[in-house]
């Protein structure tokens, strides 16, 4: 490993991440534990920035922690078949997908209930009927997972 150059202050500014996910990131094994200095302080070096940021981004493509870890793991192996982080994608574009037809689905009640909005006295507010009713809804979106 290369010189740790970066204090936690340093690394968060450096790859847009707050420092408590840092910290969350080391608990949860994302990240080494870094080694520190004399006086307790966190030192990171470029590695660890770079690891961050493929972190940061898995994240922001929606992978779960679990699956980012599986694929960091299979990273350090930089020769092997690539079939088990094919598999990893293949899944995540799959829940994408559901994630995206289930906002299809609440977008489409909502507006609905919007488009039957009389705009009179709130006591006769059909989005509150409906919120406070299920059965007033025209789809089943309720049984869908989030």
């Amino acid at each position: 490993m290369g010189t740790h150059d970066f204090s936690i202050g340093d690394l968060a500014r450096e790859s847009d991440t707050k420092v408590p996910t840092i910290r969350y990131y080391e608990l949860s094994q994302l990240m080494p534990a870094p080694p520190r200095t004399g006086g307790g302080q966190r030192r990171y070096a470029q590695e660890d920035l770079d690891r961050l940021k493929f972190i940061r981004h898995a994240r922001e493509l929606g992978f779960p922690v679990d699956e980012i870890r599986e694929m960091l793991r299979l990273s350090a192996h930089p020769d092997a078949p690539c079939d088990a982080v094919d598999d990893i994608a293949v899944k995540q574009l799959a829940e994408v997908e559901r994630k995206i037809k289930r906002l299809q689905s609440l977008r489409k009640e909502l507006k609905r209930m919007i488009g039957e909005c009389e705009k009179g006295p709130l006591r006769h507010c059909r989005i509150i009927e409906t919120l406070a009713n299920h059965s007033l809804c025209a789809s089943d979106h309720a049984s869908e997972k989030a």
